[in-house]
C-alpha cells in the first residue's frame, strides 16, 4: 500500500481544514515545496494536493504552487479540487502532475468525466467524498443523489483506475479513519481504493493495510506530529 501525504493549498500556503469547514483552516506552512521535501526526506514517495480555492471556484489560482510541487519535489503527485473542464485539466498535466482527480465533475457532468478518460486514462482519478452515506460535491457543500455504492458500481463500469474515497466526518477529526467502509469497499470492488479522512494512527495504517487497499492519504496527523510519516510509509509497505 502506498502513502500519499497530503498538502492542501490556499492562497499559495499549506493548510488543513476541519471535516472540510472553510471557515475552521489552519495555516501550517507558507512553503509547500519545504513541506513535500520533507515527506521525501521521511521515504514518501508520493503526494496528494488539493486546491481548496479551486474546489469551490473551478479556476486554477494555485498552479505556479503546484508546477513548482510536481517538478521540484521528486514525489508522484496527483491534485484535485475544481477540475470541472478539459482546460483545466490539460493545465494541470502540462504543469507536471502526474495524476489528476476529479471530483465534483465526476459526479455532475458524464459527458466531462468521459471525455476525459479518453483523453488521459489512468491519468484520471476519481474522488468520492462521503458525507451521511452520499457523495458530497462543491467543496464538500452539497450532497449529489449517488450514495457511496452506487457511485462505485458507476465509476467502475466506466473504467476509472483509482477512487479516492473521503469519509468527510474523519476528515481532519484525528478520531481514526472508517475501517468499516474501506474494508466492505475493497471487498466489493476490483478498483484501485485510497482511503482517505482520519488516518491519524499507525494502527490505522497497519488495518488499510490488510484490506489490500491501493493506498491511504495522510494529512492533519502528519501536521500535528500525532503519526510519524516515516514509519506509517514502512507500515503500509
Amino acid at each position: 500500500m502506498l502513502i500519499f501525504p497530503a498538502i492542501d493549498l490556499y492562497g499559495g500556503k499549506a493548510v488543513r481544514l476541519y471535516k472540510g469547514d472553510y471557515a475552521q483552516m489552519t495555516v501550517y506552512s507558507d512553503s509547500p515545496l519545504d513541506v513535500a521535501r520533507d515527506f521525501r526526506s521521511q521515504g514518501a514517495t508520493c503526494l496528494h494536493i488539493v486546491d481548496l480555492e479551486g474546489a469551490k471556484t473551478g479556476e486554477t489560482p494555485n498552479i505556479e504552487t503546484v508546477r513548482l510541487l510536481a517538478k521540484e519535489s521528486g514525489l508522484f503527485s496527483e491534485i484535485g479540487g475544481g477540475i470541472r473542464s478539459l482546460d483545466v485539466a490539460e493545465k494541470y498535466i502540462s504543469s507536471g502532475v502526474d495524476r489528476i482527480i476529479l471530483g465534483t465533475a465526476a459526479v455532475t457532468d458524464d459527458a466531462f468525466l468521459e471525455a476525459a478518460l479518453r483523453e488521459y486514462g489512468r491519468k484520471v482519478a476519481v474522488g468520492a467524498d462521503i458525507k451521511d452515506g452520499f457523495v458530497a460535491v462543491k467543496g464538500w457543500t452539497e450532497n449529489s443523489q449517488y450514495d457511496v455504492y452506487t457511485f462505485c458500481d458507476k465509476m467502475e463500469k466506466l473504467g476509472v483506475d483509482t477512487l479516492i474515497v473521503t469519509d468527510i466526518s474523519k476528515d481532519g477529526a484525528m478520531l481514526g479513519t472508517n475501517l468499516a467502509l474501506y474494508e466492505d469497499l475493497s471487498k466489493k470492488y476490483k478498483i484501485n481504493i485510497t482511503a482517505s479522512g482520519g488516518v491519524s494512527s499507525l494502527e490505522d495504517v497497519k488495518n488499510l493495510r490488510k484490506m489490500n487497499l491501493y493506498a491511504a492519504i495522510i494529512g492533519k496527523a502528519y501536521y500535528t506530529g500525532s503519526i510519524s510519516l516515516r514509519e506509517a510509509v514502512e507500515a503500509a509497505k
